[in-house]
This record gives structure tokens, sequence and C-alpha cells, in this order.
């Protein structure tokens, strides 16, 4: 039988909780998946703010729910095999310290590990508007082997609701972390006859 896919999911302090959450909830139901989650002080403020989520409605959905405190945990090692993470939101915070190397709680270091070990690292930055020195980070990081995928609207898709630009953003990560999913709609272009008129 083939060991499960190891994936981890940060959520950190940006506003945007929701990311964290709704990727969560599809990882959850995955199949072949052993999630993981690790969540920042600001992350938990953040949770509780815009979801009123506390840590009982994290467990459920996950094989282990870390300390963000404990920087001995799996995650920090290059051993614990984990194919992919991603910072749900990712704060300017968190993207300054993956940048710079700063590991210093579980989520820093489990993402240089990532770095360092060559495996898929989604950060899903929000902040606006980005002065020189957010840019800068994001530069790194992108020469580093991270992904910077910042949750942005799909208006094409013609969204009805929050809950449908949020499943947009969502399945754009799932398809870097290459987990199947139907939450949201593919573009498959324009009808000819429109196409054509442009």
């Amino acid at each position: 039988m083939a060991e499960p896919r190891r994936l981890l999911v940060a959520i950190t302090g940006a506003s945007g909780a929701v990311y964290g959450w709704r990727l969560l909830q599809e990882l959850a139901t995955a199949p072949g998946v052993e999630l993981h989650a690790v969540v920042s002080d600001a992350g938990w403020l953040t949770l509780q703010h815009e979801l009123g989520l506390q840590a009982h409605d994290l467990r459920p959905l996950v094989h282990t729910l870390h300390d963000a405190g404990q920087v001995g945990a799996g995650p920090a090692s290059g051993s614990f095999r984990c194919a992919g993470m991603v910072l749900a939101p990712c704060s300017m915070r968190s993207l300054a310290a993956i940048a710079h190397g700063l590991s210093d709680n579980l989520i820093t270091r489990a993402a240089d590990v990532m770095l360092k070990e060559r495996r898929r690292l989604v950060l899903m930055t929000r902040e606006s508007p980005l002065h020189l020195g957010h840019l800068r980070n994001m530069c790194t990081v992108t020469e580093m082997g991270a992904i910077v995928c910042p949750p942005m609207p799909a208006f094409y898709l013609r969204p009805q609701s929050v809950t449908d630009i949020v499943n947009a953003s969502v399945a754009r990560v799932l398809d870097l972390l290459e987990v199947p999913h139907t939450l949201s709609e593919r573009w498959t272009g324009l009808p000819c006859d429109t196409a054509a008129s442009a």
C-alpha cells in the first residue's frame, strides 16, 4: 500500500484566514493525503476574529495540529517527508522571515526545510498596497524556489458569492499541489462567436 502524501498548511496573521480554513476542509477529504497544520499566534487571532474558529475546530480535519512554538516538531526536519506546504494566508512578516532564512518558529522553519529540500512551497501572500521591501521579499523567495500565489479574484468565472471567490483561489493552490478537486470551474476559452467579434 502506498504511503499517504503528507501536506502541511500554515495559517499566519494576515487577513484572509478563510483561505487556510477552506484549504484544510478540501485537503481533509482528499484521498491519499496525510494533512498537517500549524497556526501562528497571530493566525489564531485572525481565525477567531474573522471566522470564530479555535483549535478544536481544526483538529478533526488534520492528522496533527502542530504548535508553532515547537521548532523540534516533525516538519522542522528534512527527513519528515512532506510533499508540499502552503501558507494560507502568508503575512508579510512570515514572507520576510522566509526570504531571510529566519527559522524562528515552526512555520518559518518548515518553510525553510521545504526550500532546502527542493519541495513545493506556496505562499498565499496578503497585503495591499505593497512597498518595495514586500516586492523584494517576493522576488527573493521566488528565486529560492517558492511560488508566490496571492489570492486574486477570477472575475471571468463570474463569481456569485464570497465563497465562489475564495474557492477559486483555493482551487489554484490545489492545482499547484497536484490535488484533484472540483472546487471551481476551469476556463475553457471564450465562445467562438464572442472571440471572433472581439
